[in-house]
């Protein structure tokens, strides 16, 4: 099954989605699984998962309604406080629907010490659980914190996001790199071949841009813990979706055909469990 394993849905607000900036007003609309079920079937992705975009259980709701009316969302990550005393009976209550795969919070918006905050870690734990997974969406400056946080779960699921967001606008390369490569000698750590444009220049960027993020990330997990995702519609600041999807199929044609499939969703249909 071909699956687009990053993808958001929202009814716009303009007093909640304040992360939405003028740079971004194209996106200060509603974005509904009607609008991306006819890109889909165009580009042949068979299924999708729908990432939370906004920290509220109302984001949650919304996305396991999204989910339920539209067979083509294999799976939802949703949002529930980590660092809150009653998070396990959330996991509990949250755990009777199947169409929850797992969770994420922005942790790009937080300082480097939330993520050994003890309130968040025993939050954390209750996860494997009831056997879901984490998103970690970061900043390439805080790959090195979030491998103090990952050595702490070696059991849990994890999947950067994003290939945490390395600044390929300014083809900034070492660091991420070196802080990459260690986080993915954790076996249970999966990335995410997602959100490649936005992190480059969105009004010139070229294919040849993104080759050594990719050759980096496919040498540091190998093909069977990379998985494509669009992050649509934020992809639409920078690409078209078949854009950057052609970049991402591009980069993987030498593959063989399996390996080619593993990134292309039976990684991610193993990884969530859709």
């Amino acid at each position: 099954m071909t699956i687009d394993a990053h993808q958001h849905f929202w009814n716009y607000q303009p007093r909640r989605d304040t992360w939405i900036t003028e740079d971004m007003s194209l996106l200060r609309r509603d974005f509904f699984p009607e609008d991306l079920s006819p890109i889909l079937k165009k580009n042949k992705i068979e299924g999708c998962v729908a990432v939370q975009a906004d920290q509220s259980e109302k984001e949650t709701d919304f996305l396991i309604r999204c989910a339920n009316q539209h067979s083509f969302i294999k799976g939802i990550i949703g949002w529930t406080d980590f660092q809150s005393p009653g998070v396990q009976a959330r996991l509990e209550y949250y755990y009777q629907f199947q169409e929850i795969k797992g969770f994420r919070h922005m942790l790009q918006s937080e300082s480097d010490e939330f993520m050994m905050d003890q309130n968040f870690m025993n939050g954390i734990q209750y996860l494997e659980q009831y056997n879901f997974t984490y998103d970690i969406v970061i900043h390439a400056e805080q790959l090195a914190a979030t491998l103090a946080f990952v050595k702490k779960f070696p059991n849990q699921s994890f999947v950067i996001d994003h290939l945490a967001k390395p600044h390929i606008r300014q083809q900034q390369l070492k660091s991420w790199k070196q802080d990459l490569q260690q986080i993915a000698m954790h076996e249970n750590v999966y990335c995410k071949v997602s959100g490649l444009t936005t992190e480059a220049d969105w009004k010139n960027w070229k294919v040849t841009d993104f080759k050594p993020y990719l050759e980096t990330v496919l040498e540091a997990f190998g093909p069977k813990r990379l998985m494509y995702g669009s992050d649509w519609p934020v992809c639409l600041l920078a690409a078209e979706y078949e854009d950057q999807l052609a970049i991402v199929k591009q980069f993987i044609e030498p593959l063989s055909p399996s390996e080619k499939k593993l990134i292309m969703g039976d990684n991610a249909v193993r990884f969530y469990h859709l």
